[in-house]
């Protein structure tokens, strides 16, 4: 441990993340926890890929990107991809998905890429979802947020469309019982 560093006072990351490294802005050169919390700050969007430095939380050096320190040896995550350059000290099952080209949670084991649908989906919805093509890299028809990136769990409908979980709920709760994009019905949704 680096000297005159006490180990209870090193941030563990940010709501989004626990972890213990910052990245460095390559756009702005900025140290944040994240790219969520770079990005609520700052007027442009970080892309996590481009990001080549990091500091460490517990002697503050910065450096390459890496799985720990150069200086203290500390591990930044249980969790690293060096493509997507996401570390996370919380087990959430992460995994790196080569068709969706990013991170996905929910342990590999129980998901699939679908090849039409350009998504990873769980595995107990294989032969019962209908297939739209490249249905994620759509905008969700509720909140208008990316799907495809999107952090917030993902229903798929009956029809084969994806909305935000809590988006479906919204609607349902408004009396708005069809899918926004076609008006199927939206209690025969699949769920795993």
């Amino acid at each position: 441990m680096a000297e005159g560093v006490d180990r209870g006072d090193w941030e563990i990351g940010c709501t989004h993340y626990k972890r213990k490294c910052k990245l460095v802005a390559p756009c702005c050169e900025k140290v944040y926890p994240c790219r969520f919390c770079h990005n609520d700050k700052e007027d442009h969007e970080l892309n996590r890929r481009a990001v080549k430095e990091v500091e460490c939380t517990q002697c503050l050096t910065r450096q390459d990107v890496a799985e720990s320190c150069v200086y203290c040896n500390l591990q930044f995550g249980k969790y690293f991809c060096n493509i997507c350059c996401l570390y996370d000290d919380q087990d959430k099952g992460q995994f790196h998905c080569v068709q969706c080209g990013l991170c996905r949670q929910g342990g590999k084991s129980f998901y699939y890429h679908c090849e039409v649908c350009d998504t990873c989906l769980h595995k107990n919805i294989r032969n019962r979802h209908k297939c739209v093509e490249r249905v994620s890299r759509a905008d969700c028809p509720v909140c208008l947020e990316y799907l495809h990136t999107s952090t917030v769990p993902l229903d798929v409908l009956f029809c084969g469309h994806l909305i935000h979980r809590s988006c479906q709920e919204d609607l349902k709760v408004n009396g708005k019982n069809f899918c926004p994009v076609c008006m199927v019905p939206l209690q025969e949704n699949i769920r795993p």
